[in-house]
């Protein structure tokens, strides 16, 4: 018989060397391993620390920080079209309340009043005092070229504001064939209204 294996004083057993080969059997026998893993999940080493992030909000905190800054940004790039919209409407409440067809409450175009010549931008008050009363006829008549600029300011500020809360800028990028378009359209406009056979278009 060989000598026997005897366990030092204070000792268990688990304390003496498995044999050569037996080692996963042991481990699994002793629970090395696989205690190791319960306990990890039992403590939440691993585990827990996920549900305590989403408990604490440790990500949800970003992902609502983000959406934060998204909504700040996005009501300061509409705050320039909103407030456009708004100027515009405090002018065409009062123009719309004050009849500019009573003499006194405006005054008269310095062109008109020393050269008699009508400019564009003559009969324009009238124009949008029509406007606002739903009476597009009349306000064409006052100034055409002014009830039109009504229609392109409305859609223009509809794109600006769609851009803006897309987080786009608006950019108007036109020819200069175009300027120069507009330019002749407004001569001739000025000149025909000033002859006799134009007195349609002159307010």
């Amino acid at each position: 018989m060989g000598p026997e294996l005897s366990a030092p004083s204070g000792e268990g057993p688990s304390q003496v060397p498995a044999p050569q080969g037996h080692g996963s059997v042991l481990k699994r026998r002793t629970g090395w391993l696989g205690a190791a893993d319960r306990q990890t999940d039992r403590t939440g080493w691993v585990g827990t620390a996920g549900r305590q992030a989403d408990r604490t909000g440790w990500l949800g905190a970003a992902d609502r920080q983000t959406d934060r800054t998204a909504r700040v940004g996005r009501l300061r790039r509409l705050g320039t079209p909103v407030g456009i919209l708004a100027a515009v409407t405090a002018a065409f409440t009062y123009v719309g309340t004050v009849d500019p067809n009573d003499p006194g409450h405006y005054p008269v175009c310095p062109l008109l009043r020393l050269t008699g010549v009508l400019c564009p931008g003559c009969g324009g008050l009238r124009s949008a005092h029509a406007f606002i009363h739903g009476d597009l006829g009349t306000a064409l008549s006052a100034n055409a070229i002014a009830t039109v600029g009504y229609f392109l300011f409305a859609a223009v500020w509809v794109l600006w504001l769609t851009r803006a809360w897309r987080g786009r800028p608006l950019r108007i990028g036109l020819a200069p064939a175009w300027w120069w378009g507009v330019g002749a359209v407004l001569l001739i406009f000025t000149v025909v209204r000033n002859l006799p056979f134009g007195s349609a278009l002159a307010p």
